[in-house]
Parts: C-alpha cells; structure tokens; sequence
C-alpha cells in the first residue's frame, strides 16, 4: 500500500504568495491601460487567481486538521496563511471597488500605487519562498525589511494624494469614490506589512 505524499506546508504557502504576484500583475495592466468596458472581462482573472488561493487555503487547513506533525506550530501557519490571504483578497477587492464605484478613468499618479504594491509584494514572495531554509537565507531579513519600507512610502503617497484629492477637487462623489480607491491601495500594501512581520516573528520563534 503505496504511503501517502508528506504534505508540504512552505510550498502551499509559496503558492499564495505567487498568487498574489500574478494577481498584483493583473491589476497593473487593468490600471496602467484603463478601460471600464474592459473591466469586467479582466477583473475575472484576478477572481479566478483569488478561487485558486482560497483553494489551497483550504487544502492547507484541512491538512492542519488531520496532521499528528507540523514543520512549525500548527497556530503559526494558519496565521502566515491568513496574513498571505489578506493580500490576493485586498487586490481582488478593488476590482469589485472599480466597479461599483463607476470608475471611468484612472486619476494621475495612479500607477505609484500599483509600483509599490507590486515591490511589496514581490518582497513578501521572496521572503515566503526563503521561510522554509531561513536559517540559511541570506536574503530573507532583506526582503522582510524592504516589504516594511515600501509600506512606509505607501504611507506617503497615500497621504498626499489624499491632500491633493480634498485640496482640489469640488464634486464630493469623486471624492467619495477616490477616498475608497486610495484605502483600498493603502489596505494591500498594510496586509504585506503584517505578512512580513508575521514571518520576522515566527523566525524569532523558531531560531
């Protein structure tokens, strides 16, 4: 009776990562060549990326259920995990967000949000895909740092296209409607924080 494969933990984990790294790209094309009629028909790519996670997600936790021995506590990786799912979820909610506010055009500097969004989570993948050998890893504090940095500049530019939208625009339903898309951006780029800090914690826990 053939033994059933050992489940692999970290590479379940790498797969949300490089999840949220084919959705992120995604969401750039949709942005950098925006067209609402376009919206709709591109946004389900990002969908179906986000099924496919919440899929393994699932395979992942009903693994967790079953398994007598875990590479690392049981607690921690449904914790990582739920931290990589908070990203792909938060790129797939702005497409919902484009829709249902009726944005019809990007406003300038759009495409900054998306820089960031795309170096922090490239960042926290790097960072995921070096966990399973961090004793080793040369890279992985780098990463972890950068995720953090990129956050903090996200921070910025959140701020001050805030400044410019109230500053400058009259029509409180514009307003209404970029707020949100900029909470949005700003909610991406806090959930690759959490995901970078949650692995610097669970390095410190497991050295």
């Amino acid at each position: 009776m053939m033994r059933k494969k050992k489940f692999d933990y970290f590479n379940a984990m790498e797969n949300l990562a490089d999840g949220s790294l084919n959705a992120s790209a995604v969401l750039t094309d949709i942005i950098t060549d925006y067209h609402p009629d376009k919206l709709l028909e591109q946004s389900e790519q990002i969908h179906k990326i986000e099924a496919d996670c919440d899929t393994n997600v699932k395979e992942i936790m009903n693994e967790l259920y079953v398994a007598f021995i875990t590479p690392i506590d049981r607690e921690d990786i449904v914790q990582l995990v739920g931290k990589l799912d908070n990203i792909i979820d938060g790129i797939n909610d702005l497409t919902y967000e484009f829709h249902y506010l009726d944005i019809q055009e990007m406003r300038d500097g759009t495409d900054e949000f998306m820089k960031l969004i795309n170096a922090a989570i490239k960042a926290v993948q790097q960072a995921v895909n070096d966990f399973s050998h961090f004793k080793n890893s040369k890279t992985l504090k780098q990463n972890i740092d950068d995720a953090n940095r990129i956050e903090s500049l996200g921070d910025d530019l959140y701020t001050d296209h805030l400044a410019v939208l109230f500053r400058e625009d009259t029509d409180p339903i514009t307003i209404i409607r970029w707020q949100k898309i900029y909470a949005g951006f700003e909610k991406v780029l806090d959930a690759c924080e959490d995901c970078a800090d949650v692995i610097t914690g669970l390095v410190i826990k497991n050295s």
